[in-house]
């Protein structure tokens, strides 16, 4: 924020604090008030619960808890999320995100921020980006936003053509609620790397404007208008790993964005944060704000109590509670959930005094999403596993090479096949029979397969961008690289499976997902074209196209199958990123 701005928002801030405090005090019935923010994030549809932890009926079983503890002492609680709330399982993708809304709804969330997955599905209807000059592509983010008995949040997504905030139904900057008699003002934003990470097709004509400038004006404002309370949902977020004392920042990464976003802050503006979008844990107080964070996939909330005076209407103090697990049952010692696989001993688990009991209307509001997705959850794919497929290796990732070369295999005609193997797939694919489910946890997201061209002198570029500017290894098909320094500057060698050298004058057929052939993760920017790359032919889905591979395919898959330890697809002169000395 520029000099100028901070004192603009200062002196706004001190006018807000005289005016909020010279409101008539209420006659007083117990001497503070407790207001309990409950806070979810990057829920990424894991609605369902798995075994005895996680899902949205088990939280609704915390929540009634904390609801009936505000209850006996007149206070109040306030849920919120902070978005990635629907791409990431069948039972949501299915319905793109239906599901989640109906059970939100039947929560009772506050409010939700939006977050960059939320994007994902572009238009409503099947394809995920659109396909007609008539698409709407944020059709499914807005229908989404209509389902919604609370509002979205998004004071930082501006809309080029107005240099405002989107001004779409339900989709606004910030809202105001009165709970327990307390005026509560509730601001969300997105990261600042928001439209770097959905697909580029979803998202044209807009821009994310900076979080701690937004979120210091609308929150001037709220005061302004009576709020005495002032909270942030904020799909961006930290990394903490230490839970004991809140305000020991030891074991947080303070270079994480919602750390710097804190700092920058004025004193006082903002009570709490709910972060989201690292997938981490935060129960923290940074610059005088309580914020917190919770992992992701439904398996745990966030908790923050704030005590108001009720007569001044200030807040006198916040507990921050650590990440709590959802758990169904727990160990009687540890009154933790036990390790997978025990189950002996067990107790119900209890929250705020009373057993845990799931929420049966929220379990009914999921019931017809996760049935639909059952039946194609345990279709079998005629392949065995003897052991894992990860996504770790050592210079290959054998999941990573099980789906580029399945990307080239479906793609006819393709040369070179490229994935984002680090953000693109989520999960390894367990040992045993392996089904459609299986496919899907590795990969969530509803991208499709499409091909384009470059040239040699092209594919070089990016992947020597790559390979300087990143830890994590693109997954590579068609082409073996071999990294050197050369004067001080990464040099690419690019052979073909066979030995054959790759000219800087060939043309190639390149297979990727349109989220990458997009602008995602910026693998393919430093060589797209000002309009974007000619996709010579659109596939189908990424995920079916896997699987119609292993169809084929069948049989039992091993691990070593995938790498071949002797001619690596990338060879390097140490790890990446790598940086060549002058």
């Amino acid at each position: 924020m520029s000099r100028q701005g901070l004192i603009a928002v200062l002196a706004l801030w001190a006018f807000a604090c005289a005016e909020t405090g010279s409101r008539p005090a209420v006659t007083p019935t117990a001497p503070t008030i407790t207001l309990s923010i409950v806070g979810t994030n990057d829920l990424h549809g894991g609605i369902l619960q798995r075994g005895d932890r996680g899902g949205l009926s088990l939280l609704g079983g915390y929540v009634a808890n904390v609801r009936a503890a505000r209850a006996r002492d007149g206070g109040a609680v306030v849920l919120l999320d902070a978005g990635d709330m629907f791409q990431g399982t069948l039972e949501s993708n299915l319905n793109e995100g239906a599901s989640v809304i109906d059970a939100y709804n039947t929560l009772r969330y506050t409010a939700a921020a939006v977050g960059n997955h939320d994007f994902d599905f572009g238009p409503v209807g099947p394809p995920a980006t659109p396909q007609a000059a008539d698409d709407d592509p944020r059709g499914a983010l807005k229908a989404r936003a209509a389902q919604a008995s609370f509002p979205f949040l998004a004071a930082n997504l501006i809309d080029e053509a107005t240099g405002q905030p989107v001004n779409w139904p339900n989709i606004r900057p910030s809202t105001t609620i009165t709970a327990a008699g307390l005026r509560v003002g509730v601001i969300g934003v997105m990261t600042a790397r928001a439209l770097s990470g959905t697909i580029a097709a979803n998202i044209g004509g807009l821009r994310v404007a900076p979080l701690a400038e937004t979120i210091a004006a609308e929150a001037m404002r709220l005061r302004a208008d009576g709020a005495s309370v002032v909270i942030v949902t904020s799909h961006a977020g930290g990394r903490c790993t230490a839970f004991t004392s809140p305000t020991d920042l030891s074991s947080c990464e303070p270079a994480e964005e919602i750390m710097q976003v804190a700092a920058a802050l004025p004193r006082g503006l903002v009570d709490a944060i709910v972060a989201g979008h690292a997938h981490s844990g935060m129960a923290h107080e940074v610059a005088g704000i309580a914020i917190i964070e919770a992992y992701m996939g439904g398996r745990a909330f966030g908790r923050i109590d704030i005590v108001v005076d009720r007569a001044s209407r200030r807040v006198v103090e916040h507990r921050i509670f650590p990440p709590r697990d959802l758990c169904a049952r727990v160990d009687p010692g540890t009154l933790r959930c036990d390790p997978e696989g025990a189950s002996s001993g067990r107790i119900r688990a209890e929250y705020e005094g009373a057993p845990v009991v799931p929420d049966q209307a929220v379990a009914r509001s999921i019931a017809p999403a996760v049935q639909a997705a059952e039946s194609q959850k345990r279709m079998p794919l005629g392949v065995v596993l003897p052991g894992p497929i990860r996504r770790t290796g050592s210079s290959d990732s054998p999941l990573g090479n099980l789906f580029a070369d399945a990307y080239r295999a479906g793609a006819p005609g393709a040369d070179v096949a490229i994935n984002n193997t680090s953000g693109g797939l989520r999960a390894d694919l367990p040992a045993g029979p392996l089904t459609y489910g299986g496919v899907f946890e590795v990969m969530p997201f509803d991208n499709r397969l499409v091909t384009f061209q470059l040239t040699g002198a092209e594919l070089r570029r990016v992947l020597a961008t790559q390979i300087s500017r990143n830890a994590a290894l693109v997954g590579i098909s068609g082409v073996h690289a071999r990294v050197t320094c050369e004067r001080g500057t990464v040099a690419v060698g690019m052979l073909r499976p066979n030995g054959a050298p790759i000219a800087d004058n060939e043309r190639l057929l390149i297979a990727t997902s349109d989220f990458l052939a997009t602008g995602g993760d910026a693998i393919f920017v430093p060589v797209t074209p000002k309009d974007g790359f000619t996709i010579v032919r659109d596939i189908g889905l990424v995920r079916d196209v896997v699987v119609d591979t292993l169809r084929k395919r069948g049989g039992t898959l091993r691990e070593e199958q995938l790498v071949d330890p002797a001619n690596p697809r990338w060879t390097l002169p140490g790890k990446a990123p790598v940086v060549c000395g002058k």
